[in-house]
């Protein structure tokens, strides 16, 4: 079937007579994966910030402990956006330590001067800046969302370093339960077969593993109430997800920011699927010791 080529026509939302701020939060929050953020899920919306406003979205991840402070501006970026960007992000981060920040930046053309001004932050204030662009074809109006600038991590700051405030087994128990938290003892069964040195580590956001009292994480787990969340850290390849698949094992997306698989594990799968979860463990192993064949 031949194909018609229809010319879109670029929209200005911030003169447009229709299409405004409230138009544009609404499709956001109909589907709040459009901003390529991954898969987020709408939390709040026009939040009410003490003394500083409100923010316009509040996005969560669907599988994880992220958060993103959302800010939306038709036309260009000014000095007053980045400012209560930022603001927002630090009263929302400080009200919720527990989960991890990230400010976000939304606007119809994002300037080289204040990319710059941006770019100063990025890495000690986690900026994402996203540029929105609205587009007529027909009789139809779509948002492209493109991000400009994404957040740097500085140096190493991944599970490895002694960022998280240290916690005990009783904190885990009561965040997760005494049997998901006996769970990870049994993976560190498994995991002791590699390495009879390994023992458990227990973070604020994750019970991770240590050698000699230094941090090794290249698996990590999270206890809650009925299950345990097993995520050794893995480059994503296609035999892996077969293997994983074949298994029957209940599998959340997986993270790129930390190149992790994410299994979801409940009673009794621990020792039904030994065999995988050692081979798991073992290539994980030998990727972050820099062993892979």
């Amino acid at each position: 079937m031949a194909l018609n080529y229809e010319k879109m026509t670029h929209l200005n939302l911030k003169t447009h007579s229709t299409l405004d701020e409230k138009w544009v939060q609404d499709r956001i929050a109909e589907d709040p994966t459009i901003l390529g953020l991954g898969d987020v899920i709408l939390k709040d919306r026009e939040r009410n910030q003490p003394r500083a406003g409100r923010l316009d979205l509040l996005l969560q991840e669907a599988e994880g402990n992220r958060r993103y402070e959302v800010e939306i501006q038709l036309g260009k970026t000014d000095e007053s956006h980045i400012i209560r960007t930022i603001e927002y992000w630090d009263i929302e981060r400080k009200r919720y330590p527990q989960y991890d920040h990230a400010a976000v930046i939304v606007a119809e053309e994002i300037t080289s001067r204040f990319l710059n001004v941006i770019a100063l932050f990025n890495g000690t204030i986690p900026l994402i800046a996203i540029q929105m662009r609205a587009v007529q074809l027909g009789n139809s109006v779509s948002l492209v969302f493109t991000t400009v600038l994404d957040q740097v991590q500085l140096g190493l700051v991944d599970e490895d370093e002694e960022v998280h405030e240290a916690t005990d087994r009783a904190y885990w128990e009561g965040r997760g339960s005494k049997a998901t938290v006996a769970m990870a003892d049994e993976l560190l069964d498994v995991l002791k077969q590699l390495d009879p040195a390994l023992e458990l580590k227990f973070n604020k956001f994750y019970i991770g593993l240590a050698r000699q009292g230094q941090a090794d994480n290249f698996v990590i787990f999270r206890p809650q109430k009925n299950s345990i969340r097993v995520e050794p850290r893995l480059k994503k390849r296609d035999e892996i997800e077969q293997k994983i698949e074949a298994a029957g094992l209940d599998v959340l997306d997986y993270d790129n920011r930390w190149n992790r698989y994410r299994i979801r594990l409940g009673k009794g799968d621990v020792k039904k699927h030994a065999e995988l979860l050692q081979e798991l463990f073992s290539a994980s192993h030998a990727e972050s010791s820099g062993n892979v064949s």
